[in-house]
C-alpha cells in the first residue's frame, strides 16, 4: 500500500514523486481563482449573469400592478444571488466596489423605469425606491463570514 504524502517546495508541489502542474487560473466552486488574487474578471462575469436575470424579469419591472417594494425584493433575491455567487473569494478594490454600486443602481433604475439619460441623481433613485445601497455591504459581510 503506497503511502500518500506531498512535499511543498517553494512553488512546486510534489505528490508521490509527481510534480503537479502550476496553473494561472482554476475554477473553484463556481468561482475563477487567479494566481494574483484578482477578481475583476470573475466580478464582471457574475454581474453580467445578474444582468441577464434582471433582463429576464423585464415584464415584471414594467408592470404597473406590482408594487415597487415587491420588485425590490425580487431584485434582491434572484438577481443579487446570481451576481454575488462566490463573492467570499473576491478581493475588492475601489474599482470593484464602484462596479458593484453601479450594478445596483442600474437595476434600480430599470425597476423604476428611469432612463440613464434622465437627469436623476442616485440619491433621488434610492429615495424613490425607498431603499439604501446594500449590495456592497452584503458582499463585504459575506466575505467576513
Amino acid at each position: 500500500m503506497a503511502q500518500s504524502f506531498f512535499i511543498w517546495y517553494a512553488y512546486h508541489i510534489l505528490i508521490q514523486n509527481e510534480l503537479l502542474e502550476q496553473v494561472d487560473t482554476f475554477p473553484y466552486h463556481g468561482s475563477l481563482i487567479t494566481e494574483d488574487g484578482e477578481c475583476t474578471t470573475e466580478l464582471r462575469t457574475r454581474l453580467n449573469r445578474g444582468q441577464v436575470i434582471g433582463a429576464s424579469l423585464q415584464k415584471i419591472w414594467k408592470s404597473h400592478s406590482i408594487p415597487i417594494s415587491t420588485k425590490i425584493r425580487l431584485m434582491k433575491t434572484p438577481v443579487w444571488s446570481v451576481a454575488t455567487y462566490g463573492c467570499e473569494s473576491w478581493t475588492l478594490r475601489k474599482n470593484e466596489e464602484t462596479r458593484l454600486d453601479a450594478f445596483e443602481m442600474k437595476i434600480l433604475r430599470k425597476i423604476l423605469r428611469v432612463s440613464w439619460t434622465a437627469k436623476k441623481t442616485n440619491k433621488w433613485v434610492l429615495n424613490k425606491a425607498g431603499t439604501n445601497r446594500d449590495l456592497l455591504n452584503i458582499v463585504i459581510a459575506m466575505r467576513l463570514a
